[in-house]
């Protein structure tokens, strides 16, 4: 059938019907559990004649579309010779404060698979009940209506004519994109050497729909070579979405420039790039309320028209063209950009928004991630990343804090905190003779408490006006409901710690080894490429990623000579106890490398304090060398000054002095004189700590080598990657020392590129 779009109910509702504003200072909000738990109990009181999660589809034709509706609708009853459609909404509201005209989009959906099921049965007319759900006191609204088919036909109309200019750009975008894309070329003249294996391997991994870990050398155009292929798969209706995942901001622009300069030759595809809510809010304060901001006023009476005009005006949708136009139509810039990637072809965002629960995208539905490809640059960032998003962690001040707060005013609240609070104790007790104390299960009651605290919660913050009482309670809320999300994962994988000092009692579910639940996220997309210099070794970061079923690897050799880079090692200790003694020997060996050719230079830390006592000597004995140095907690503007100021017209020496795994160890391209040489201090060991040590210790339980696991090949991946910024292209030279006695054992040699040995 030509001219076909398809299209889900709810897809084709929340576009023709969704309206209001933006309000997520706080919400009532419904875990998919709990939802399913809710339509569960209303669907097992069913008839033997009754259908749950009933299929049903259609094809409407409007002027010169077809469009194919699809969905599935709660339940299709036969009660007295009739059929009856119900839709079932869960909530954490008070159902009794609910008419029959409070959410006007539920109604939509329903009449849409009304109609729907009417024309597939043959129906003349049909019933439909909007069926509300407490989710808490399992308390019940229902509201009946009776409609005909011609009734509902009309309103179908309706809807599809408000969806129509939506859908011509779309149908219209998606035969001009396939064209562009079939006769677009590598946007450059030719191919690295190994840039044409690893697009190669991309692109045959996308079509076999599996998983790639791909080992490519710093400088050999990663980016283009992963973009490239999946753009044409695309082109191949294999997929139609990517996501180009990153964990550091700077190496966003890196895809945008990719995307660029495909466009510039003629390709036909919409970009997003995803910006932080706190770096994009026009706002003062990042405050979603109406009454607040005029741009989350009325939101949604005004997203359609602001997402149609960017889309049929621009490809590339940049932070500042995304800006510019949520100023025009008054939108949120954030909720904007949120709502670009429904359509957007390419979407360039951090990991988080795929992976974090905390802040995952919404709206991608599981039939997009189907057709969708995840290119995860620098993916060797994911074990840590995953760690972080998937543990959790509570205090016990937060619940002290709200007893006090709250005392004579909410005696729900106050009860709920004061058994938290009183819980934290007990632990304290149990626990304050032991030096680790770690154990591996999850404590329920606590978990129990937490989650009534919860309830208590939603139910309270929607009265309270105090500000400040307001905030601590949503914070705490908020911090409430992740740990409770991070419970529902855990497992042999995980443990849990309690840290003590002073009245002060921390308790953490930490996430051990995030790969299952990282599985549990891919699997749900057609294919996913991860690709670092650093994926070394490449069974440490299969074991923490990998799908065993769909894993292929793919290791590139680097296209530079190893004449372009001449690297030294200086054999001074850099251990801890060490460095008072060889901070003078440490310094010396500095000035000479950088004294035996003018020009920049980037000298990475393991640590802050051993940088600050590193520049100190320095300045002393070197004042005639030009330093710069990174501090702690530095703004965007201050990051890209301290990046302008390695010139290649540079006067004189310029040194940098940063941290080794910091902002500026990886994802930068200081090309030709920018850079000419880079010298790592240690071998990148983390510092000693708790977790660290926790995971050594499972790891030596499962059979691995926990040191090597918790401690050595992290730190050697911020060594290959700090050591990677010196040769970004063919015409570059430089010079990288490496200062560490150790890099002189077999352990570490093995763990050195092949270009560096």
């Amino acid at each position: 059938m030509g001219n076909l779009i398809k299209v889900s109910v709810r897809s084709l509702v929340e576009y023709a019907h969704k309206s209001g504003s933006i309000d997520i200072g706080y919400q009532n909000t419904v875990s998919l559990v709990d939802g399913t738990k809710a339509h569960q109990k209303i669907q097992n009181l069913y008839n033997e004649s009754d259908f749950k999660e009933r299929m049903t589809s259609g094809t409407i034709k409007y002027e010169d579309l077809t469009f194919q509706i699809e969905g599935r609708c709660d339940g299709l009853l036969f009660r007295d010779e009739k059929y009856i459609i119900e839709e079932i909404k869960s909530t954490a509201k008070d159902v009794s404060l609910y008419d029959e005209n409070s959410y006007p989009v539920h109604w939509a959906q329903a009449k849409v698979y009304g109609y729907l099921i009417c024309k597939e049965l043959n129906l003349e007319h049909i019933s439909i009940q909007l069926t509300y759900v407490n989710i808490h006191t399992e308390e019940k609204k229902r509201f009946l209506l009776a409609f005909s088919q011609q009734e509902l036909y009309k309103f179908v109309q309706n809807v599809i004519k408000i969806y129509y200019p939506f859908a011509k750009w779309k149908y219209d975008h998606i035969e001009k994109r396939n064209d562009s894309i079939k006769e677009l070329r590598f946007p450059f003249p030719s191919f690295r050497n190994g840039q044409r294996k690893l697009a190669g391997a991309v692109y045959q991994s996308i079509q076999d729909g599996n998983n790639l870990f791909a080992v490519a050398p710093t400088g050999i155009g990663k980016t283009v070579s992963t973009i490239f292929p999946a753009v044409k798969a695309i082109g191949d209706a294999t997929t139609n979405k990517l996501f180009y995942l990153t964990s550091k901001t700077i190496t966003r622009t890196v895809a945008e420039e990719a995307f660029g300069r495909m466009t510039e030759q003629g390709l036909c595809m919409s970009c997003t790039t995803l910006t932080a809510k706190d770096k994009i809010c026009f706002k003062e304060e990042t405050i979603c309320d109406k009454d607040y901001c005029e741009f989350a006023n009325g939101y949604y009476d005004r997203i359609n028209e602001a997402v149609l005009d960017i889309l049929s005006n621009e490809k590339l949708l940049s932070r500042e063209k995304i800006e510019a136009y949520a100023r025009k139509h008054t939108v949120c810039p954030f909720e904007y950009s949120l709502d670009l990637t429904n359509t957007a072809d390419a979407i360039i965002c951090d990991v988080n928004y795929i992976f974090d629960p905390r802040v995952s995208l919404k709206r991608l539905f599981d039939e997009h991630k189907r057709n969708s490809v995840l290119l995860i640059d620098e993916a060797h960032n994911l074990v840590d990343r995953g760690r972080d998003m998937y543990s959790s962690s509570l205090y016990k001040s937060k619940f002290l804090e709200l007893k006090r707060q709250y005392k004579g005013i909410n005696v729900a609240l106050v009860e709920s905190v004061s058994l938290i609070n009183q819980s934290f104790i007990n632990l304290r007790k149990k626990w304050q003779d032991q030096k680790m104390p770690v154990w591996g299960n999850l404590d329920d009651e606590f978990v129990d408490l937490i989650r009534a605290f919860v309830e208590i919660a939603e139910l309270s913050l929607p009265d309270e006006e105090d500000p400040d009482r307001k905030q601590l309670l949503l914070d705490t809320y908020f911090e409430s409901q992740n740990f409770l999300k991070i419970a529902s994962y855990y497992d042999e994988k995980y443990v849990s710690y309690l840290e003590m000092f002073k009245s002060e009692v921390h308790m953490k579910l930490f996430c051990i080894d995030p790969s299952t639940i990282v599985n549990d996220v891919i699997k749900k997309f057609h294919s996913t490429i991860y690709f670092s210099a650093t994926l070394t070794p490449l069974q440490y970061f299969q074991d923490m990623l990998g799908d065993i079923e769909r894993d292929y690897t793919i290791k590139i050799d680097s296209p530079f000579s190893k004449e372009q880079l001449k690297v030294e090692v200086n054999p001074i200790s850099t251990r801890f106890n060490d460095r008072s003694k060889t901070l003078d020997q440490l310094v010396s060996s500095i000035y000479e490398n950088i004294r035996a050719k003018k020009g920049n230079y980037l000298v990475f830390f393991p640590s802050y304090q051993y940088l600050s006592q590193s520049v100190e000597l320095f300045n002393e004995k070197y004042s005639d060398v030009k330093i710069i140095v990174q501090e702690n907690g530095m703004t965007e503007v201050e990051r890209e000054d301290f990046l302008l100021k390695f010139d290649q017209n540079n006067a004189e020496t310029l040194v940098g002095f940063a941290v080794l795994g910091g902002i500026f160890s990886e994802g930068i391209d200081l090309k030709g004189d920018r850079l000419n040489g880079v010298v790592v201090v240690g071998v990148g060991l983390p510092q000693l700590c708790l977790e660290r040590n926790i995971l050594r210790d499972h790891f030596n339980e499962v059979g691995k080598n926990g040191y090597y696991y918790s401690y050595v090949f992290p730190g050697m991946n911020k060594v290959m990657q700090a050591g990677g910024r010196v040769i970004r292209s063919e015409d570059d030279e430089g010079s990288l020392l490496l200062i560490d006695d150790r890099y002189q054992s077999m352990l570490y040699q093995n763990l050195l590129p092949d270009e560096w040995k």
